[in-house]
């Protein structure tokens, strides 16, 4: 797995990543990502142009989130006091990004 890039949006409670990402193989790169990040799936949505998965993270629910269209992929959080494993996800994220 190889990512461009990782950075924190504490003001959305986001993990914004930037990878080369097929959305037809999203699987491809989310599972190997989930792994990295020691994540357990929950759940898995797709539509048209989305896919969604629940994640959990030591009984923290993450949401994996990826947009076709944007090609933007970001893992989100819907608890300010759980931004906390955001920033150690993204820790886990740093040797996996290209320089």
């Amino acid at each position: 797995m190889k990512l461009l890039s990782a950075t924190l949006d504490s003001d959305n409670l986001n993990l914004l990543i930037s990878a080369k990402i097929d959305f037809e193989q999203f699987a491809d790169f989310a599972q190997p990502l989930t792994n990295a990040l020691d994540c357990q799936v929950r759940e898995r949505q797709w539509g048209a142009d989305r896919h969604q998965w629940l994640l959990d993270f030591e009984g923290s629910q993450l949401w994996l989130h990826y947009e076709f269209y944007g090609d933007i992929c970001w893992i989100s959080t819907e608890r300010q006091d759980e931004f906390d494993v955001l920033v150690y996800l993204h820790s886990l994220l740093q040797p996996y990004i290209q320089s």
